[in-house]
């Protein structure tokens, strides 16, 4: 860590959407990483995912934490909303509780900030996701970063990334609702 430098906690959701995101970010902020995703299912299909972000994290020379695996939780949340499409209000939901997860561990931790990898995926809402990581930063007293990494190609510069450390990609969100 440089001392004069910004500590940004970054949420990841899986090892291919951080790669670009941290490409991005490292010139500016002191990144840490943090994998928090207790929509994944199965538990086989996280650990995967969790597995592929240390590796990542290692490689490119980042610290990471796991985060714990709450899915039980996860699981009350979105009980009601099962039959929502993907990307409906199930997303948001989960959305919710993953950028609440990270605000807080940022709080606890001291960071100067915190943002999301959400935003590289072509299938989610960027400015809904900046504007709740606005409002939850203000819950937690930690400024949200927000940002749009989808734009300038960041979503095929996640793919170049991605061959290039042999990542595992996973062709599902994470739920078990979006697997089907």
């Amino acid at each position: 860590m440089t001392p004069d430098r910004k500590k940004c906690l970054l949420q990841i959701c899986c090892a291919p959407d951080a790669t670009v995101v941290v490409e991005r970010l490292r010139n500016d902020y002191d990144i840490t990483g943090y994998f928090y995703n207790p929509n994944i299912h199965p538990e086989e299909e996280y650990r995967l995912r969790a597995d592929e972000m240390v590796r990542l994290a290692s490689e490119m020379d980042f610290p990471v934490v796991i985060g714990p695996y709450d899915a039980e939780r996860w699981f009350e949340l979105t009980s009601e909303l099962k039959g929502e499409p993907e990307g409906g209000e199930r997303c948001l939901v989960c959305f919710q509780m993953r950028l609440e997860g990270a605000a807080r561990y940022a709080a606890d931790h001291n960071f100067d900030l915190f943002t999301t990898v959400l935003t590289v995926s072509p299938h989610k809402n960027a400015e809904k996701i900046n504007a709740m990581g606005a409002s939850i930063a203000k819950k937690y007293g930690v400024p949200f970063l927000e940002e749009n990494f989808k734009k300038k190609d960041g979503f095929k510069r996640s793919i170049e990334l991605s061959k290039e450390y042999n990542l595992y990609r996973q062709n599902y969100c994470g739920c078990i609702y979006s697997k089907r």
